[in-house]
Order: C-alpha cells, then structure tokens, then sequence
C-alpha cells in the first residue's frame, strides 16, 4: 500500500511540477465572478466610456498623422486570391480556436475609446486571405497571429512558417491547397522554413504535414543554429510568470469589441489551439549561406539575438524577393516584450536591417512573417532604412543619456524620436513603443539599479503603500485628490498614486473602481496593442478579481515530446523550497526506461542538482518511468491508475523520496498582478 501511496504521490507532485513550469503560455480559460458592481453604461467587461480628456486626446492624434492615406490599404489587398466570407477554426472536439469574426466590429472611424492610429492598423490587419505575393509566392493571412507562406519549387511546395496551432494552419493550408494546387492532386510539401523560435512561427507545423509523412517524403526542415533549443526551452523556467503576464498583454480574458481587445498591433492575437513541432533536419549559422531547395535557389542571413534569440531571414535571387521574418515588420517591435523576455539586442537587431540591405540590393519584393508586403525596390530600401535607423536612434539616444546621468525611466521620458522616423506608420508604436523600448536598453547595459541609493533596498509595495497613504492623509482624504485629478484628465499620475492605496488596502471597492476607471482612459489612448490590453485587463481584474486559471496540458503535447530530459530537470530545480530544504542531503537515481537515460538527483545546501549520469550507489531512493508514460501523464492528466506496473517503479526508502517531494513547491501560475 506504501508503495502504491508513493508512486501515486511521487508522480501527482513531480507531474504537477513540470506541467506549470513548461505550460505558462497563457493556455488558460475562465474567470470569477464580479466583486465591483458595473457601472451604468460599460460594456460586458465594466469599462466606462471616454472621458472629454480622451476624446481630446484621441483628436490630437487625428490631427497630427494622416490616418488617411490608403498606400498601405492598397498593399495589404493587393493579390487577393480568395476570401471566405468566415474564418472560423475550431479543434477536434468542436472548440473554436480562431474567429476572425470577432473582429467585425473594426470598421469605419475609429470610437472615441480606441486610439485611431491603431485602430488604423487593426483594421489593416482584419483584411485576410490567400494572397499572390508575387510570381511563385503566396501568404494566408488572418488566420492566426502570424502569416503561413508558400513558395512554388520545381516540383512541390515550401512552407515557410507554419503558425501557431495545427488547426489554424490546417486551415490555411485548406483555402490554400483549394485554389493553387491542379486538378491533378495536391503537390507534395518539399520543404518547411521555421524563420525563428517563437511558437507561432512552428507551432502548427503538424497541421500542414504528419510527422510520417514528412518523414516518408524526406521533407527538408530548415531552421536557424539553436533553434530547438530555443523553440522547446523558452519559458520552461519562468513559464508560469510569462503566461500570467501573457494573458493580460494579448488581452485572452477581454471582450473583442470597441472598449476591449482590437488586436496586438502585430496582428490579432495569437491561436489556443494545439501546438506541435518537427525537429529540423538542416541548420542555418552564417551569413550568407546558399541553398537550393526544390530547384529554387535561396540565400540565408543568420541573425541570431535580434527578434528571437534564433532567427534568420532569406532572399530568393530568382524572383527577387526579400522574406523578412521578423526582422522587420509594419510596426515598431519589441526590444522588450511586456510578457516578460530576455533584453533584445537593439544594436545588433539595426546592424542586421542595414545587412540586408548591402546583401539584397536588387530586391522588388519585400513578405514576411506578419502585416502584408511592400513592393518597389526604392520603397523597400527606405523602408529598411528607416526601421534600421529607428532601433538604432533609440539605442544610440538611450546610451548617450545614460553617460549623462538619466535613469530609464528618465531616458524613456525624453526620448524624442525625429519625424522622419516617427511619422511612417511602419515605425509606430503598435507593438513595441519607444518608452519601453529605451528603458529596454538601459536595463540591457545597467540593469535594475539606477544608482539612487534610495532604490538600493526599498521598502516592498504593500508596506511603502500603507506608509504613503498615511502621510497623504489617509484613503480617504487621497480618494478625494486622486478624483480632482482624474477629472482633470492627469491618468498617469492617478494610476500612481490610487495603485498606492489599493496596494495599502486592496478591500477599498471606491479606490479599485475609480483606478479601473483611469486603467480604461490610459488604456483607451494607447497607441501600442499591448499596452491597451495590459490597461483593460488590470481595469477587468480590479473590478473582477484575477483569472481562474486553468491549464489544458494536452495542448502542448507536441512541444514536450520534442524537450530534452534536462529541461524537465531545470523545472524541477527552480521549484524546491529552499528553506524547507536547508539542512536536507539527498540522493536518488532516476530513470527514463524507454530513452535509456539516467539522472542523478542530489539535494544539498538547500539547492537541487542533477547529472546525467550512471545510476549511483548508495541512493535514497531509485525510481523507473518509461518517458513515454510521463509524457502521457503530464498531457492526458492521467490518474493514479495509470501508474502502477513494470514502467513506474521504486526501490529504496520512499519515506526520503516523499520528504523530497514535500520540498517541492508547486506555483499556480495564478498569482495576483494589479492588487497585493
């Protein structure tokens, strides 16, 4: 019966474990119900309508950019194919995934509660379907975050990115084998391009192939040096935190309507479906570097440490066509993502637009991995110029600031951007925005401390609040001042100084409300898809209390199958207590069967180590699982009943095993963002 109790545990707590630490991608659904009655006149999520200062605000913004330029309307329906009137994805049991319907509501002019440049732009990126790039070239847009290219070779098709889920990119795929392929049947997929390691760019990689077929047909699958690495590794360790945070910057939890979610600037939003990966069988690392895939010939740039940590872009001589990846996009990127991310390289991530324009100087054909393409070889050249030359000037800007003393948040605030920068609509702030993205380069070269001492060892929020409150004379007395401001319009400053009393006294209705309230104005101004989202769903939380989240584990069943053992392990180490495990002094072999791989797990000084290595004498404790069944566990959620028999065994004492265990905190990914 121990026994039993321990491997049922063992595998329940371990199981648990690695699940919120790999899955926190915002795979999440739910919510609680309302604590803050809704305010006469909100829309289903409570946010209130604009206010006069956000009407004023948003006609300065009409005023100051010409909204009505159609160049780029021209370009992004330009090659229509063919268009369903709905494009409504769902999985295997009938959910929807993907419904760009949703999104129907984005058109004409812009409501006072959306600023009109990204309302611009989200109605740019509502326009769908299967598109001719060019001679040979064609894109599926609308049908998830990302764009799935097609590129005709001599005898079958190469894919180049294959969206985030398989449905979508079925999908895509679908509408597009539809009306490209002959009466003579489908023409065989000869390749895929993965252009970097972010989950929409492969993720629905088994929506456009099996995995046997690919494998019968000797598909190429060509990608980036570390991008497998980087593809099943981001966010296992700090997964669940990203995913919190992820939910709040895609807005998962908001209303698609004119106070709600209108799109990420890079697109809509990104697909929950299910997510899969091939292992590439071909690596990029150099630039430039030749291959002739299906009779086509391609030259690739390798440009690591700029968008994604493993990237590349591509030029096709032939037809004169640059793919861009995401390298370059219709909107300013991020150089720090709001989700939470390593600081990208501003520096290098400038140096490699400027490359490509030395490399490809013939190109007449600009695509990429989002928004639609460019056509011109001068207007690409300019438009290459200028998006080099705005991540330079901010990286540029930032550092000199910083040699004179400013910290980032000062740098953010005096950063001025030149118009003939600025000013292009493929520059703006829909993504990335220039506030973040410089303080994204001061935290690259200094880090969190701004040398006041002051920031050195502050006091923690909730204890610095209680303090604030009581010097500005109580709730009531700063309810009352941070009202008068609101009224007159000084959102930043009432984000600020309410988010003191709600971190004092988080059951204070009046002060959450009248903060949801200044959440919905900043959030309505916003420029960025983002940063609206991150407003709108703090106003959501305050008013509704935090998501009630809840994992789907088979959704990334594909991914996981792919990980390397040592990630599992990583998941593992980051998750001990600590202080339970201070005076601990473990050892335990533990063993994948089926993959013949062996770990030796050592707990000392409070801190968990493994070495892949020969089981060793002398253990606690020695446990057996095939990796197949632990795979099986952690993505069908299998019970205890699955986990007796010759693939889960455990020999030794299994009352250290389960002291070991006991040290494992387990994080529920659900932690509390806009209130203490």
């Amino acid at each position: 019966m121990l026994q039993e109790e321990g491997r049922s545990k063992f595998m329940r707590q371990v199981i648990n474990l690695i699940v919120v630490s790999l899955l926190g991608s915002g795979l999440l659904s739910s919510c609680s119900e309302t604590s803050l009655q809704k305010e006469v006149g909100a829309d289903d999520d409570g946010h209130t309508a604009p206010t006069k200062h956000t009407l004023q605000f948003q006609a300065q913004v009409e005023q100051k950019l010409n909204l009505e330029d159609q160049d780029d309307f021209q370009d992004a329906n330009r090659g229509l194919v063919a268009r369903s009137e709905q494009v409504i994805v769902k999985d295997s049991l009938g959910k929807v995934v993907w419904d760009l319907g949703q999104y129907d509501f984005i058109n004409g002019k812009a409501p006072g509660s959306v600023n009109p440049s990204l309302w611009r732009q989200a109605t740019l990126n509502n326009i769908h379907g299967l598109f001719k790039v060019t001679d040979g070239i064609y894109q599926v847009r609308g049908y998830d975050l990302s764009n799935l290219t097609i590129i005709e070779g001599k005898t079958g098709w190469i894919i180049v990115d294959t969206l985030t889920a398989t449905e979508t990119a079925k999908a895509a795929m679908d509408l597009a084998r539809k009306h490209l392929d002959n009466e003579d049947g489908k023409k065989p997929i000869k390749a895929i391009i993965y252009t970097h390691s972010h989950i929409d760019h492969f993720g629905g990689v088994l929506g456009v192939i099996s995995s046997e077929q690919a494998q019968a047909d000797g598909v190429r699958i060509i990608a980036p040096h570390g991008f497998t690495e980087e593809a099943t590794s981001e966010n296992i360790l700090v997964g669940l935190a990203m995913g919190r945070r992820a939910t709040m910057m895609y807005g998962k939890h908001l209303s698609r309507s004119k106070r709600g979610h209108v799109g990420s600037g890079l697109g809509k939003s990104p697909a929950y479906g299910t997510f899969t990966f091939l292992e590439p069988t071909e690596i990029i690392d150099q630039t430039p570097q030749t291959l002739e895939i299906d009779g086509l010939k391609f030259v690739f740039q390798f440009a690591p440490e700029s968008e994604a940590p493993a990237e590349l872009t591509f030029y096709l001589p032939e037809k004169k066509a640059f793919c861009g990846a995401e390298l370059v996009s219709r909107n300013m990127h991020n150089l720090y993502t709001l989700r939470g991310a390593k600081v990208r390289d501003a520096l290098k991530w400038s140096g490699y637009i400027h490359e490509v324009r030395g490399l490809f100087p013939e190109t007449e054909v600009y695509f990429a991995s989002h928004h639609w393409p460019m056509w011109g070889r001068e207007d690409i050249d300019l438009f290459l110029e200028h998006q080099a030359d705005n991540y330079k000037y901010i990286h540029d800007q930032s550092v000199r600031m910083i040699n004179e003393g400013y910290n980032g948040a000062e740098i953010a605030e005096r950063m001025n951007v030149p118009e003939v920068l600025s000013q292009q609509f493929y520059n703006r702030g829909y993504y990335g925005t220039v506030k973040h993205n410089s303080k994204a380069v001061y935290q690259n070269y200094m880090g969190w401390y701004d040398a006041n001492p002051a920031n050195l060892n502050p006091l923690p929020a909730s204890d610095s609040a209680k303090r604030y409150v009581k010097l500005m004379g109580g709730a009531d007395k700063l309810l009352a001042a941070a009202q008068a401001d609101f009224d007159k319009g000084d959102y930043r400053w009432v984000a600020e100084i309410l988010n003191k009393l709600v971190f004092a006294e988080p059951a204070n209705v009046s002060a959450k409300e009248l903060l949801a309230k200044t959440y919905d104005q900043l959030g309505y101004q916003a420029e960025s898809g983002p940063w609206r989202d991150v407003y709108l769903s703090a106003a959501k939380e305050l008013r509704e209390g935090k998501p009630d989240e809840q994992l789907d584990p088979s959704l990334m069943a594909g991914i996981l199958q792919e990980a390397p053992s040592e990630y599992f392990m990583d998941a593992i180490s980051v998750n001990l207590n600590g202080d339970a495990a201070a005076g601990a002094n473990y050892v335990f072999n533990f063993t994948l069967t089926d993959t013949d791989e062996n770990f030796v797990f050592r707990i000392r000084n409070g801190v968990f180590h493994y070495a892949k290595n020969r089981p060793v004498e002398g253990a606690n404790a020695s446990i057996q699982i095939s990796r197949t069944l632990f795979l099986e566990v952690i993505t069908k959620k299998a019970e205890g009943t699955d986990l007796f028999g010759d693939e889960f065994q455990v020999e030794g004492s299994k009352i250290d095993l389960l002291r070991f265990l006991a040290m494992l905190k387990k994080p529920d990914g659900n932690f509390n963002v806009v209130t203490p």
